[in-house]
């Protein structure tokens, strides 16, 4: 059955592709063994396929970079070793970033950025770093008061919204933010309507404290609002427990998460750190499905504990 859908896919049958994705979602492992095939028949995209890939697939890749022959398709080639998250494709990598393999004057970021396609990264120490959990939940949406004393957007007057309210005295909040280091109450706080143009920032505490970090800069891009608006009167509460990190969805009603790893709707944007530059740990997604009828898009929650910064940022097609 896999073989034929991979054989499918190489002829770009879109319906075969998307079962190939939903069988790497739910357990990447099904597709190591059939690997090979996906690479002789060129199919490259999309990167996650590669996820479970074991060290000869990943070895492959790497000939077909070093070798120089496809410059064209390096940057597909540097996605999957990055989905792959294999200590071969991080040696890889981390060598391609002062030695550039052909092709790489056509790209916009080094080699080594492309771990966060794969949700790990490089930090300045030169160790590695997972930005994600393997833990997740799915987040309902349930309808709440609006805060009568929410503070207001500093940019366009609209009331604050609290994106989540998390306490790791719940073991499982606990585990979906084991990753992260964080420990308390986590408040993640934001303007509905300003973060979907820029990535905002907040000062958190574990008692649950939420400031609007004065450093955020208000793009020259970033409209008026004709008046304040309310944010969304939804907010996640913890669903059940997935049975794999990656059953998310940023397009698609019930495809909000709290752990987990992201679907990203454009390329993969990790926060940094405000305060250290570092790349943020990755907390959840809001489904933009999840939060009215005809919502699109998703907004996106990070964390970076040892600097006590939160942010959210947003995607759409």
């Amino acid at each position: 059955m896999i073989e034929e859908l991979i054989r499918r896919a190489a002829a770009e049958d879109d319906d075969a592709i998307e079962e190939l994705c939903a069988i790497t979602d739910s357990d990447p492992r099904r597709l190591t063994p059939h690997l090979s095939l996906l690479f002789d028949l060129g199919v490259l995209w999309p990167a996650k396929l590669y996820r479970a890939a074991d060290a000869d697939a990943v070895r492959r890749v790497i000939e077909q970079v070093d070798s120089g022959r496809t410059p064209d398709r390096l940057n597909h080639l540097l996605m999957v070793l990055a989905h792959s998250a294999h200590p071969t494709a991080e040696s890889a990598l981390r060598r391609w970033t002062t030695q550039p393999p052909a092709g790489s004057g056509e790209l916009y970021v080094s080699a080594l950025r492309y771990a966060h396609e794969g949700g790990w990264a490089v930090g300045s120490d030169g160790r590695r770093r997972d930005l994600c959990g393997d833990t997740a939940y799915r987040w309902i949406m349930r309808e709440t008061a609006p805060g009568a004393d929410q503070p207001g957007c500093p940019w366009c007057a609209s009331p604050l919204w609290v994106a989540a309210d998390l306490d790791t005295t719940d073991a499982a909040i606990a585990a979906a933010l084991a990753h992260t280091g964080w420990s308390g109450r986590l408040v993640i706080e934001t303007c509905h309507f300003c973060a979907c143009y820029t990535t905002l920032y907040s000062h958190v505490t574990p008692a649950g404290g939420a400031t609007w970090w004065a450093g955020n800069t208000r793009p020259s891009y970033l409209p008026d609002a004709d008046e304040p608006e309310d944010p969304p009167t939804l907010v996640p509460v913890l669903g059940r427990a997935l049975a794999s990190p990656y059953q998310v969805s940023a397009w698609n009603p019930g495809g909000s998460t709290l752990g987990g790893r992201p679907e990203w709707i454009q390329d993969a944007e990790h926060a940094d750190c405000p305060g250290c530059g570092e790349p943020m740990d990755y907390v959840g997604l809001i489904a933009g499905a999840d939060l009215d009828d005809y919502g699109e898009g998703a907004y996106y929650l990070h964390l970076h504990q040892p600097c006590g910064f939160a942010a959210v940022n947003y995607q759409q097609s």
